[in-house]
């Protein structure tokens, strides 16, 4: 049985190192035993008889299209010896390549023939031999489409039959496709026919385990369908597209099982940073002269939103069709699929939360400079160098807060925000990248108004008046300016505590944060505070609300606390 700990990846997956080589825990193993059963329940799987009518069929397709060679082959006056070693190979690819299809779905089916035989025989003889056959119905060529196809259905199967002839007179039955001298002397029509094959064993050769790719890619396919965002026609993902997808987070985590993969598909791709791409490996550049991927060189590349690099060459975009709106709604579902994956993350030990808490707090200084800089500087930053804890929460975590306030002289107009959630986004990606993540290791980020300040901030035998931490009406900023003349900030300094361990003990509502006690001097009422809590659970993301900082008018920065929640679940 495979523990928690480490294991060793036999060898690099993808362009990057990955992310955490940890494995399953006794919890990850029991999930996946029960997503496996919840895909079955769900009728995802097809029956035997109906897995062994498929070979069946693509076994008589077979013998079909070599016919078919053969017969053009002795019409062109070839010799005996050619006729009989004239031959055709059928490859498939899309799910049924990849393992992941489901009862009643279509077989994408190649055949690869000669030199001689081009698309034109294809689209005639064989259209003339397919249609005076019983067992063949619905047939339907489409020789004018962005990838040639013949649809039809044969027994009762659906079948997409694509064909590319090839620079050989006699095609081996142990043909590799993955092999760039398949490429040779071919038009781009053919290339694209051939692209399919060629991906579908790419990404079965670049994921780490083949087995728990497929039950992955099964569970988010049915996924995307319930959610309404898997049709590459109307701008989401294809097949494809998520089968690139769930392999590159196949590639993050080597050693995780499914259950682990789908809530870190999720984690992974809520944060990414689009129109980075995702990509299996480095795109290749032949001297066969087709166009590659390259954003650098191809105008008409920079456009893309959601670019998913196909890992054969050549290396193409295959989510051209998405567009600004569908992706913000795929982000949004993976979003809110995120959230609820989040309590399905179990976690390591104290040791872990001590490494997590300590490359958190190595990060904090840059969520600063991120917030000066994206506000260019309107927005200062006060880090305060003291960690809390909820005694509510039963696993072990460490809170941080950070208080932000308006530069001194800066004119605010009303209704005036920054917004700051990509820059909030940008530092839990950054926080993600952790080098040695484990499971259990996640992070949280939400904010609340400054009347729900946590009670567990508050200084024990901290008592100032709630009404000294409210927005003030236009008589009580009166009255506040003329205390400032007088004390500084209306407060005796000598009357306020000095700063001590947070304590759960004795705490009520009267009591108010330690950082905005500590810089009532800076105004009262223009500091909002981050909050930053290390959870003993995971490198988990959730955005509970929005990250807004908004001004009002005067001076005043309504009081937003940001809870950015890290540790692992015990």
């Amino acid at each position: 049985m495979v523990g928690s700990e480490a294991l060793p990846s036999p060898r690099q997956h993808g362009v990057t190192k990955p992310l955490s080589l940890a494995g399953p825990s006794d919890a990850d193993l029991l999930r996946t035993k029960k997503l496996n059963k919840f895909l079955v329940d769900a009728g995802l799987y097809e029956s035997k008889e109906e897995a062994a009518k498929r070979v069946e069929v693509l076994g008589r397709i077979k013998q079909i299209v070599v016919d078919w060679v053969k017969q053009l082959t002795g019409l062109r006056g070839y010799t005996d010896q050619m006729v009989e070693d004239a031959n055709a190979v059928i490859f498939t690819f899309g799910s049924y390549r990849l393992g992941v299809h489901g009862p009643g779905a279509d077989i994408d089916t190649l055949c690869v023939g000669p030199s001689y035989v081009n698309r034109d025989d294809f689209f005639f003889v064989l259209h003339d031999m397919l249609s005076g056959m019983e067992e063949v119905t619905e047939l339907q060529p489409v020789p004018d489409a962005h990838v040639p196809v013949m649809k039809f259905k044969f027994d009762g199967i659906c079948i997409d039959l694509l064909y590319a002839s090839i620079s050989l007179l006699v095609v081996p039955d142990d043909l590799d496709i993955s092999d760039d001298s398949v490429l040779y002397d071919v038009d781009e029509p053919t290339v694209r026919s051939l692209n399919g094959c060629r991906v579908a064993d790419q990404i079965l050769k670049l994921v780490p385990n083949v087995e728990h790719f497929r039950t992955t890619l099964r569970c988010l396919k049915f996924w995307a369908k319930k959610r309404g965002v898997y049709s590459n026609v109307t701008g989401f993902l294809g097949g494809v597209n998520w089968a690139l997808l769930v392999a590159r987070v196949c590639q993050f985590y080597p050693n995780a099982i499914p259950s682990m993969l789908v809530s870190r598909f999720f984690r992974v791709y809520t944060q990414w940073r689009w129109p980075n791409p995702v990509m299996l490996c480095s795109i290749q550049q032949q001297e066969l002269g087709f166009a590659v991927w390259d954003p650098r060189k191809n105008p008409k590349d920079r456009t893309h939103h959601m670019p998913i690099i196909t890992p054969a060459y050549p290396c193409m975009n295959s989510s051209y069709n998405v567009s600004t709106s569908t992706l913000r709604v795929m982000t949004e579902q993976f979003l809110f699929a995120n959230t609820i994956c989040e309590v399905d993350i179990v976690a390591g030990d104290c040791d872990d939360l001590r490494a997590w808490k300590g490359w958190v707090e190595s990060r904090l200084r840059q969520l600063t400079l991120m917030i000066e800089r994206d506000t260019m500087g309107k927005l200062q930053c006060h880090p305060y160098p003291h960690e809390y804890s909820d005694p509510s929460k039963q696993c072990s975590h460490s809170a941080f807060f950070m208080g932000l306030q308006r530069k001194q002289g800066e004119v605010v107009l009303e209704g005036q925000q920054f917004d700051i959630r990509g820059t909030v986004d940008e530092f839990r990606h950054s926080v993600n990248m952790y080098v040695f993540w484990r499971p259990g290791m996640e992070i949280y980020v939400s904010h609340v108004r400054r009347k729900q300040i946590p009670l567990y901030v508050f200084p024990e035998g901290c008592r100032i008046p709630r009404s000294n931490i409210i927005h003030p009406s236009s008589e009580e900023e009166a009255s506040r300016k003329r205390k400032l003349q007088g004390t500084g900030n209306g407060i005796k300094q000598d009357s306020l505590p000095k700063r001590q361990s947070v304590s759960p003990r004795n705490r009520d509502s009267d009591s108010v944060s330690p950082v905005i006690v500590n810089h009532s001097c800076a105004e009262e009422g223009k500091r909002n505070v981050f909050e930053v809590q290390v959870l003993p659970k995971g490198l988990e993301l959730v955005v509970s609300s929005r990250p807004v900082v908004e001004l009002e008018q005067g001076t005043v920065i309504r009081q937003v606390f940001y809870f950015i929640y890290f540790g692992l679940k015990i």
